[in-house]
């Protein structure tokens, strides 16, 4: 099983930037857990769980990685997109052509945050969103989007049409 983790807009710089709020992790230690623990889990038919991670600060590089999703590999999508959560009817577009189903996970918890940060338009078209729980929210959206896609591919199997 492929999930792509993506990442947007200045989570490179996780680490550095305000601890108070996104922790001391970097993003490359956050990446690391996510694939040990995932090397520690098994799809329900055996298979192993396979993460690629992408980060970009731009809006198009990001709608063009879930546009390379449309009838590839990947089963589903974990998904940081930083402060265009708040603005980008763009990248909720292609989440929504991608087909693919997408867990939104947040380092911070956007509803205790600025009123602007509150709401996110990407994730009114995501199966799910974890925020709030810091790193750990990255873990927590793998368990997630494991099990919606153990649950599209046991739809498909008895001949449901899934809404991801």
């Amino acid at each position: 099983m492929k999930i792509l983790v993506i990442q947007g807009p200045n989570l490179n710089m996780l680490g550095h930037r305000d601890p108070r709020l996104y922790g001391t992790m970097t993003l490359e230690q956050i990446h690391a857990n996510m694939k040990n623990f995932a090397q520690s889990q098994k799809a329900p038919n055996g298979e192993n769980i396979e993460l690629e991670f992408f980060q970009s600060n731009f809006e198009g590089e990001i709608i063009d990685k879930l546009q390379e999703c449309v009838g590839g590999d990947f089963e589903g999508i974990i998904m940081n997109p930083g402060g265009l959560s708040h603005t980008s009817i763009s990248i909720a577009d292609a989440i929504v052509a991608s087909g693919l189903p997408v867990v939104e996970a947040h380092l911070s918890n956007i509803h205790a945050r600025e009123l602007e940060r509150r709401t996110s338009v990407t994730a009114a078209v995501s199966v799910g969103i974890i925020s709030g729980f810091g790193p750990l929210s990255y873990h927590l959206a793998l368990i997630a989007i494991i099990n919606v896609a153990n649950e599209i591919k046991a739809l498909k199997q008895n001949g449901a049409q899934p809404n991801p």
